[in-house]
């Protein structure tokens, strides 16, 4: 009987035992530090503001290249039509021989002259008469001065204030072709127009 006693009482003190070394042991701890979230909140808030201050630099940088180029742009449009201007105030009228009215064909070449001097009031010109290289120099002067007024004379019955425009005689000193044939000729019958003032920013009509 006592060593039945004995046994159970031994059994139990090892149970025990065992259960104060299971129960004893502390729960292991999460050493992972905890996540700052104010922290984290701004950081994400930074980011997304360097991104769309970044994006709006780049739209203001592609916004000013793109204003810088249309003023180019004008500009050169703008040079172009002060060329365009001044090729059609240059273009010449030509004369049969020994004549000084202005025929049909030249009446068109004059007329976009009287636009383009409309359009820009401020604008003075010279015109220059020639001739072909027959006929004496006295007689050659007096001719081209009645081509150079023919023209001034088509100009101002077409509105063009006289004082704008002033005449020269060349004669036959400045040939435009060289050459002692019609082909010759016939080019260097002519009216040449020349800006005196006025033409640095020429407007088209």
């Amino acid at each position: 009987m006592k060593s039945v006693s004995l046994l159970l009482a031994l059994g139990l003190g090892a149970a025990v035992f065992a259960a104060a070394s299971c129960g004893g042991n502390p729960a292991p701890q999460n050493t992972t530090p905890a996540v700052d979230t104010a922290a984290e909140n701004q950081r994400v808030r930074d980011s997304i503001a360097a991104a769309e201050a970044e994006r709006a630099r780049q739209a203001q940088a592609e916004a000013e290249r793109i204003a810088a180029q249309r003023r180019a742009d004008s500009l050169a449009a703008l040079a172009r039509a002060g060329e365009e201007v001044r090729s059609t105030l240059a273009a010449m009228i030509h004369f049969d021989l020994d004549k000084s009215n202005i025929r049909p064909e030249d009446a068109a070449t004059l007329d976009q002259k009287v636009a383009i001097l409309q359009a820009n009031p401020e604008l003075r010109i010279r015109i220059g008469g020639h001739c072909d290289e027959r006929g004496s120099d006295e007689y050659n002067l007096a001719l081209g001065n009645r081509r150079a007024q023919s023209g001034k004379q088509y100009l101002v019955s077409h509105g063009i204030d006289a004082s704008r425009i002033e005449t020269q005689s060349w004669g036959e000193e400045k040939p435009l072709v060289d050459g002692h044939d019609e082909s010759a000729w016939s080019q260097n019958r002519r009216d040449e127009f020349e800006i005196i003032s006025g033409g640095d920013n020429i407007r088209r009509p």
